[in-house]
């Protein structure tokens, strides 16, 4: 008897997070891969996607901060219709899994963004949540709503260290949260990252050995490197454990600097940092009362405040291969394998292996126009 969920896809080039395979073949048994080979080698009269001629099959890629996409900013619907909308906005561009990011905020809204993340349908993309705040520097807020930036309160505790399915990662400022809570949210599950932070080389050090594991957005709305003052940068960048997220659009930072990161012991990871304009109409948007408008591929307020990106993860990884100077392998792992080891989900995502989800791209590699992805085995044009 024939099996419905058995199919193949096949590409001249499969990139399975490691190698490359010429003319090879992922074979997918419901939402899981079952075997990776060459194309010749797949049993006879299994149904087979052949992509076009010089496309590359790749692991799909995650997106740990995503501020909202398809016109809508997840702070102004955290449901399910406005996921929705942002995980299909997302989608066209190769992301099969994502954090859906929360800007500093109330306590209601946090609860009300939690609670739409955790019913979201498990097989949809949505990993989990990213609050970015709001226990930041008001020193170095960005585009943060001064209004909204705080300490720990107790309701906050809990709702962190509530049990989940769903990956929970905070971005905070370590020298405004007490000593020992960020051991109390490693210890919960939590994933920690540092950001929006004035932090001393010593005190990054500190929130470290706590277990803090991520930068967001390195470089940005941070002490900054210097000479007789290291700051949170040089403190991550030496540690082997940590990641820090990078947006290359050429803009939040010059591509320099990333160049100068690359060389530390810390992993690197592609986020997009991404605002509605992904895969939508508009080009501005309301960001708690001020106007913010996509300029090529970031956003600015009125000010010229950087507010986030009109980034995708596919024009990451093109620019990641433009501007830094890494092979598309390369640039792939940083979209893919790195964050998802980041997550703590590479015994199942960022790469093609037997047993692994099927969450995949297909793309044209000049430029890497996205033709199409899986998730969870299931084709999305």
């Amino acid at each position: 008897m024939s099996n419905p969920s058995l199919h193949a896809v096949a590409a001249d080039s499969v990139f399975d997070g490691i190698e490359v395979h010429r003319h090879g073949a992922v074979q997918i048994e419901g939402e899981r891969i079952s075997w990776i080979g060459p194309r010749q080698a797949l049993p006879p009269g299994i149904p087979v996607r052949q992509l076009p001629a010089g496309c590359w099959l790749a692991p799909g890629f995650i997106d740990v901060q995503v501020n909202g996409g398809g016109d809508v900013l997840f702070n102004d619907q955290p449901d399910q219709a406005g996921i929705t909308r942002i995980v299909a906005a997302h989608r066209r561009y190769g992301t099969t899994s994502l954090l859906p990011t929360l800007i500093s905020d109330t306590p209601e809204q946090m609860r009300t963004a939690w609670k739409a993340v955790q019913n979201f349908p498990r097989h949809a993309g949505v990993a989990g949540i990213h609050f970015e705040g709001p226990f930041l520097s008001p020193s170095k807020p960005g585009v943060h709503p001064m209004g909204m930036l705080r300490k720990p309160l107790e309701g906050d505790i809990a709702l962190l260290t509530s049990s989940a399915l769903k990956i929970k990662l905070i971005t905070l400022a370590p020298e405004e949260v007490p000593s020992g809570f960020i051991a109390d949210l490693v210890r919960a599950g939590v994933r920690v990252a540092l950001g929006h932070s004035t932090a001393s080389y010593v005190q990054t050090r500190q929130a470290l050995n706590e277990g803090l594991t991520g930068v967001t957005h390195l470089f940005n709305a941070m002490r900054p490197l210097q000479s007789r003052d290291p700051g949170p940068i040089a403190a991550v960048l030496e540690c082997p454990q940590a990641w820090f997220g990078m947006i290359v659009d050429g803009v939040h930072v010059d591509p320099a600097m990333l160049r100068l990161a690359l060389r530390g012991k810390a992993r690197p990871m592609l986020v997009t940092d991404g605002m509605p304009p992904v895969g939508g109409a508009l080009r501005a948007f309301s960001l708690f009362g001020n106007r913010i408008e996509a300029r090529g591929e970031a956003c600015v307020s009125a000010d010229g405040t950087l507010a986030g990106t009109a980034l995708t993860m596919a024009g990451a990884v093109r620019n990641c291969v433009r501007l830094l100077d890494v092979p598309l392998t390369v640039a792939l792992r940083y979209a893919s394998l790195e964050p998802a080891a980041f997550l703590g989900f590479d015994d199942h995502l960022g790469r093609l292996a037997q047993g692994f989800q099927a969450d995949m791209v297909a793309f044209e590699p000049d430029g890497v126009r996205v033709v199409g992805t899986w998730v969870r085995g299931t084709w999305h044009h």
